[in-house]
């Protein structure tokens, strides 16, 4: 199963973007492809829908995220939404990519949990004509400290992504084209 993770933030270290690299390690040792867009260590252009051309970031996320049969989404909460970054990245995208495909959101927030953001990133999802998966995950406030291993320090957030990461993959075991046996489209 080939699985695409999104990392949303602009800026290095952050939280959202350790849980991802977590959460990619924990698919990989299920058996899963995992496929890591870091929009910090490689950005797409600002969207324009003028624009002849895209770059070579560009193209290749759009790419990688058609080929996926699942996705993952990760933002940091910035004033009660997702960061402008992740939001210009999903602008390039459409149904063409995200199409009956599981969509797990997930965020990190300075607050005690980053709701509003994982509210907002699900009504673009649907929008995409992505399907949500009944789980979601927010890390805030000291459930954001990571072990020099890049695991979260608290178990029982361990835990919890174990769980979600169950939840996103059985969703995806039954969205998955011919998983009982019915040609679909």
């Amino acid at each position: 199963m080939n699985i695409v993770l999104i990392a949303g933030s602009n800026r290095r270290n952050a939280t959202s973007t350790k849980l991802l690299r977590y959460m990619g390690e924990a698919l990989r040792k299920r058996g899963a492809n995992v496929k890591l867009i870091d929009l910090y260590e490689t950005p797409v252009p600002l969207y324009s829908p003028d624009a002849e051309e895209t770059d070579a970031n560009t193209e290749a996320m759009v790419r990688t995220v058609g080929e996926a049969d699942a996705i993952v989404l990760a933002t940091p909460e910035y004033h009660g939404s997702i960061s402008g970054v992740l939001k210009n990245a999903l602008d390039y995208m459409g149904s063409a990519e995200f199409s009956g495909k599981p969509v797990l959101s997930v965020s990190s927030s300075g607050g005690a949990v980053g709701v509003s953001s994982l509210t907002h990133l699900q009504a673009i999802v649907r929008n995409l004509h992505g399907v949500n998966s009944p789980e979601w995950l927010s890390l805030g406030g000291d459930a954001r400290h990571f072990a020099a291993d890049g695991s979260p320090a608290d178990a029982a957030v361990r835990q919890r992504v174990e769980r979600t990461l169950d939840s996103l993959l059985r969703l995806a075991e039954l969205l998955r084209p011919n998983a009982a046996g019915v040609k679909i489209g």
